[in-house]
Order: structure tokens, then sequence, then C-alpha cells
């Protein structure tokens, strides 16, 4: 193992999930799930998400997992059906679920969110307090998977999330656990930016398209950044695995999306080129993981960077830059000033 598996290695103990608050996540969701199938029609339970894939990060916010309802029980909701909406249906849910929950935890309340009820616990474990989303789900007529309610956009959605879980699970081993710490390493990537330009779903499909047995960890991980790259570069679409849901995208503009993803490969790949000497790779790394790894080299482009992210002009003598000496205000992104004269 080189210098780059450590220094990633370093940024998982940073990043990792601590133990009980996702011990209590998972217990959280397993206690929604046991009032939840008691609910008139509902067929079965699932986990989802970062919980069901165990590739959650610090701090543990939430944790994912529905309840299937037979749409023969309910037949006016659904495309299948009437098409009504799901709201009372969900009310109903939550009548059954807060006061249950709260025989556990006193101060607990059910509200709704977009897709189902969301539970907020109101105990906090060592400084977090996961809420739980319960997806209320409805078997379909035809195809694969199940419809998902979108209160936001007033509309159902079909999906998979319980093969989902299934993929992003599957494999060997050592495959699967090389997937999971990728994952996490790519969650952490994304969330330095003060707007994700991906969602943990997006993240979770290219890993498991692109990560195969024996890579180890920079491998992976520089394979999942370069050919996602790759692949917004060219245009081409990353189709749902499951089969079911419409193609993934990113959250940002396609490439801008694209740039970041060869950014950090590039970073990624450097590293790898260096990989006996820590310094080297520590330098180059923390350009990829700006706010777990400082750059052991103050003239770095890192540091060098760090000083444009400050709020107060930076001299060009400072930057390394040749040529009369002038001061660099800060801007945003898109040249707009932090500050006016």
């Amino acid at each position: 193992m080189g210098q780059t598996n450590d220094i990633l290695n370093d940024v998982r103990g940073r990043i990792d999930a601590h133990a009980e608050p996702l011990a209590e996540a998972r217990g959280r969701l397993r206690l929604s799930r046991d009032v939840a199938i008691g609910f008139r029609g509902a067929l079965r339970t699932y986990p989802s998400g970062s919980l069901a894939q165990h590739t959650f990060i610090h701090p543990v916010a939430d944790g994912d997992g529905g309840v299937v309802l037979d749409r023969r029980v309910y037949p006016a909701l659904g495309p299948d059906g009437a098409d009504e909406s799901p709201e009372e249906t969900i009310e109903a849910l939550c009548s059954l679920l807060g006061p249950s929950i709260r025989n556990v935890y006193p101060k607990a309340r059910c509200c709704t969110s977009r897709r189902g009820p969301k539970i907020y616990f109101v105990r906090p474990v060592d400084g977090q307090d996961p809420t739980i989303d319960l997806v209320m789900a409805l078997t379909r007529r035809d195809g694969n998977g199940l419809w998902i309610p979108d209160l936001k956009k007033s509309k159902w959605e079909a999906s998979d999330p319980e093969q989902h879980a299934t993929l992003f699970t599957s494999g060997g081993k050592s495959r699967a656990q090389t997937r999971r710490r990728t994952i996490r390493l790519l969650k952490a990537w994304n969330r330095q930016y003060t707007t994700v330009g991906f969602s943990s779903h997006n993240l979770s499909v290219w890993a498991w398209e692109f990560i195969t047995e024996g890579m180890g960890l920079p491998t992976a991980l520089f394979s999942v950044l370069d050919k996602a790259s790759t692949r917004l570069e060219a245009g081409y679409a990353t189709k749902d695995p499951a089969g079911v849901s419409p193609n993934v995208k990113p959250l940002i503009d396609r490439s801008i999306a694209a740039r970041r993803l060869r950014t950090a490969a590039d970073a990624v790949s450097e590293a790898l080129e260096h990989d006996d000497d820590r310094e080297a790779v520590l330098s180059v790394l923390s350009r990829v993981y700006w706010k777990y790894l400082e750059d052991p080299t103050p003239s770095g482009l890192a540091g060098k960077a760090a000083m444009l992210r400050r709020p107060n002009p930076v001299s060009t003598a400072a930057l390394g830059l040749s040529g009369r000496p002038a001061l660099v205000r800060p801007t945003r992104a898109y040249g707009t000033p932090l500050h006016s004269a």
C-alpha cells in the first residue's frame, strides 16, 4: 500500500460516521418499520439509501426506508388508480407512527415530507439527532419497482429502491468493501462544495458501475471520477441500474459537473504517480479534500487556492506570480466581487 492509500484512509477516519449515532439511526428506522407494518394494506417495509448500503458519513443526519402498500387496498391512489393524492393516506400513517414512537421517544413527532412521513425523535446522541424518512410506496400493476409519491411536484414516480440496495451491496466481499469506502470518499468530496453537484444515489450508481473486483481504494476512486467525467463530457446518459427510473442526472450544469470530476480525477492520478512521496501526495490530495487535508507546501497550488478563498486581497507575489506587483481581490464564482469599495 502506498502513500495515496494511506492518506485516503486518513480522510476516511475523519468522515466515517460515528458508531453511536449510526447505531441509533438503525434502531430508529427499525422501530419505524415495525410500527408501519401494522398500517392498513402494508405488505412489507424496507431500508434504503445510506443505511441499507452502509455508506453513511459524519454527521448522521437521517435514515431512509419505506413501507409498501397494496394498491388493491387503495384503488384510487397512484397512476394505476384514479391518481388520487397520497396526502390523506400519509397523514393517516403519521397518526399511527407518532403515538407508537412516542412510547419510546416521548418528544417525537411525525410530519409530512416530500415522499411520506418524516419522524423527528428529539433525543440527540453524540450531538446528532437522526430523523427517519419513510417513503409511502405503492405496488405497480405493470412493471417492476414501486410508485413513489412526490408531493412537491404533485406526481408519482416509478422507482425500485429495494433493487438499488441489493445491487449496491452485491459482489464479493472485497469489491463491496471497496465500493462502500469509495462512495463515502465521493460523498465527502461532493459535500465540500457550497452547491453539491451530485446526489448520493448518483455517486452510488457510478461506484456500482465503475468499480471492479481487485481494485484498491485509490484506483477505485480514480476510476469513478475519471469514467464519470468522461461520460458527462461525451454527453452520454447514466441509466437507472434497476431499469425503472428515468436517467440519473447531476444536480448542476453538466459541463460544471464534468469539470469538477475531471479536476479531482487528475489530482488522484497525479497522487498515484508520486505514490512513494508522502508530502507530494498530501499536497495533491489537498486539492481534492481541501476541508480535510492541509497542503504541507505553502507554495503549493492548494495553498494558493486557499489564499484566494480568504476575504482579504492577496498580493501577486504571495501567489508566485511574476510581473508588476498588484493585489488580487477575492471574487465569488462567475466573477462577482466579495466586497465592494
